[in-house]
């Protein structure tokens, strides 16, 4: 499903992607990371449980979380953490070329979600309902949020607690049906911003801000001042019939990785190794991520 753009001027990143299942649009997410250094997708959480919830597929997918998604008791939290992570997977698949289960993730101090042994590649990771987002990038960092656009969180009063000053003279200048949308799409920025520079919920959403829907997003501060420079790039997207999607990406000024392949990336005798270990079966093709036999 393609993504609708909102009025705000479009990042230099495409839009998100919608994945089907194993065999969805892996060469559009390829051929972003290409052009871009940076591809996003997004996929229904139907569309990646995990057909048996113990087996040894999804526990060769999960590897070093699989003890963690054993400790979740909430059956919901627990198809939703391992269908994420498998998605997750999946995706980096396709930017290193390899097949997914040979890929770790690994967790900050702030729990946010890294891939072991390749830093060439961030990441992030986002799910709300039935919605599940991935972020990659060669840029620098990125991150990722998405929330219901009908979610009633200016009806709730919670513009008083996450919103600057400036922030909320502009949302009180808005038509009152404008102003609910308008608080989700400042919501998931400052959640991506956020999640990129590894705090959550560390850095008080009062603290930053963002301006008005319709210009270029850029980070604020309480008065309105700039924040940040042209080192940020951020887009909000509407996808999958009502979800509102940000992406927030960091340029480290080095230029995106062109080859991300582990082939390139890795000591030639630790590829050796690792080939040697999983057998030859477990080469894959052009790193067809939707065609491994594991999921």
């Amino acid at each position: 499903m393609t993504a609708r753009r909102t009025t705000a001027p479009s990042p230099s990143f495409g839009e998100p992607v919608g994945i089907s299942g194993r065999d969805g649009a892996w060469d559009r997410v390829r051929a972003d990371l290409e052009e871009h250094s940076v591809a996003v997708l997004h996929a229904r959480l139907a569309d990646w449980r995990p057909d048996q919830t113990g087996g040894p597929r999804l526990r060769a997918l999960l590897g070093r979380d699989w003890e963690r998604y054993l400790e979740m008791t909430h059956p919901d939290v627990r198809i939703r953490f391992a269908a994420s992570r498998v998605l997750l997977k999946f995706a980096a698949a396709v930017a290193l070329r390899v097949p997914p289960q040979v890929i770790e993730l690994g967790y900050g101090p702030t729990g946010r979600p890294y891939l072991r042994g390749c830093d060439a590649v961030d990441i992030s990771l986002s799910h709300t309902e039935d919605l599940l987002l991935i972020g990659l990038t060669t840029r620098g960092l990125i991150g990722v949020d998405a929330e219901r656009e009908d979610r009633p969180l200016y009806e709730r009063g919670l513009h008083r607690h996450v919103c600057t000053p400036h922030e909320l003279a502009a949302l009180a200048r808005l038509p009152p049906g404008e102003r609910g949308p308008d608080l989700v799409r400042l919501w998931t920025l400052k959640e991506a911003y956020s999640k990129a520079i590894g705090q959550g919920m560390r850095f008080r959403f009062t603290d930053f801000g963002f301006g008005p829907d319709g210009q270029p997003a850029r980070v604020l501060a309480p008065d309105g001042a700039p924040g940040t420079g042209v080192e940020w790039e951020f887009g909000t997207f509407s996808v999958a019939g009502g979800y509102a999607v940000s992406v927030a990406v960091s340029d480290s000024g080095f230029g995106g990785t062109q080859d991300t392949a582990a082939r390139t990336m890795l000591d030639p005798r630790v590829v050796a190794l690792m080939t040697e270990a999983l057998g030859e079966d477990s080469e894959p093709d052009d790193g067809a991520a939707g065609e491994n036999a594991f999921w």
